[in-house]
């Protein structure tokens, strides 16, 4: 059984194609035949995982026992798949683009696919809309780059941010957070950006908060890292994040889902709001803020929570469940 797995023309390997590779890297080390296949001949994203085997897609030759496994936001790229009758696995990792791409009047019910989902709560969302049952696949995190340090630094509360998740939603909670404050906090901000993953740990463990203003999410991975690296995060969730995200206390702007939660081993490890609500996150970081400067038991509880919860997302987790998946996928129907 052979598995292809189809990478899209991006620039680097970040987001959902670093997860492409970190799956395909898995089960390479497990042992199942695995190649990524790459839309241009000639052409290597940044940061492409290095052990794994590539193949251009003009030299794809699928059999019928093959995986030809897709992102979900490139149906079109399902075709050699469905033509050559192999088992075609969509890999969905964020469920605001699994629609988005199907041709006119193409149904996925109608499509000899098979869904996987990168989470609890895309998992449900795929049932709400297709009735399909599919199994999830979580990623993972290197804890071995993303954990805490001894202390963190002195002097200004530090709060970390994405500005490539939703700048323009990042800009207006900073704003509404600097009124409401009024300079009587003092707070950096350190924006994350064209850093590797060593560099985003780094910047991690040097700040207190981390802001997330990433939505739509099928499982954001930057508050999970920040949690590792003993941040209190704060901010919304992308829908998807509810696969870990649990709310440390009813403070102002807090927010519950109204869908379904699985049950977890661990308890509140940030301060979340509904996508898009400007200030509720900027109260929401107000709150934390202060829990930092009083040391507040409600900190310390949540960054513990964090600590465990990011345990269940380490890579050598991810790669139990894609060995044993994929042991399921080479039995027989």
């Amino acid at each position: 059984m052979r598995t292809f797995i189809f990478i899209p023309p991006v620039k680097q390997a970040t987001g959902g194609v670093a997860v492409l590779c970190a799956l395909a890297a898995h089960l390479h080390a497990e042992g199942f035949p695995v190649r990524l296949v790459l839309r241009e001949r000639g052409w290597r994203p940044q940061g492409l995982a290095e052990n794994v085997p590539l193949l251009a897609w003009q030299e794809l030759n699928l059999k019928p026992d093959d995986i030809w496994l897709t992102p979900e936001g490139w149906a079109n790229a399902l075709l050699p798949g469905l033509s050559a009758g192999a088992r075609c696995l969509v890999y969905c990792q964020n469920q605001a683009y699994l629609f988005s791409s199907l041709p006119a009047g193409v149904d996925w019910r109608k499509l000899s696919v098979r869904m996987l989902a990168v989470s609890q709560p895309v998992a449900w969302y795929i049932g709400q809309t297709l009735g399909l049952d599919c199994p999830v696949l979580r990623p993972g995190i290197d804890l071995t780059a993303f954990h805490p340090s001894t202390a963190k630094p002195s002097g200004a509360l530090r709060i970390a941010c994405m500005p490539r998740k939703n700048k323009a939603v990042l800009d207006r909670v900073r704003e509404v957070f600097s009124a409401r404050t009024a300079g009587r906090l003092n707070v950096e901000w350190l924006p994350i950006a064209g850093l590797d993953a060593c560099g985003v740990a780094e910047a991690l463990r040097s700040a207190h908060l981390f802001l997330a203003t990433g939505f739509p999410e099928g499982l954001g991975l930057p508050p999970l890292e920040a949690m590792a690296c003993g941040c209190l995060p704060v901010g919304f969730a992308g829908f998807g994040g509810f696969d870990y995200m649990r709310q440390a206390a009813d403070v102002p702007g807090a927010y519950t889902p109204w869908f379904p939660l699985r049950e977890v081993d661990w308890s509140g490890n940030g301060l979340w709001c509904a996508d898009g609500d400007v200030l509720a996150a900027a109260m929401a970081l107000e709150t934390a803020a202060h829990w930092w400067l009083a040391d507040d038991p409600r900190l310390q509880a949540a960054l513990e929570s964090g600590q465990r919860t990011t345990q269940a997302y380490s890579l050598d987790r991810q790669r139990e469940a894609v060995a044993a998946l994929w042991a399921t996928l080479g039995q027989p129907a």
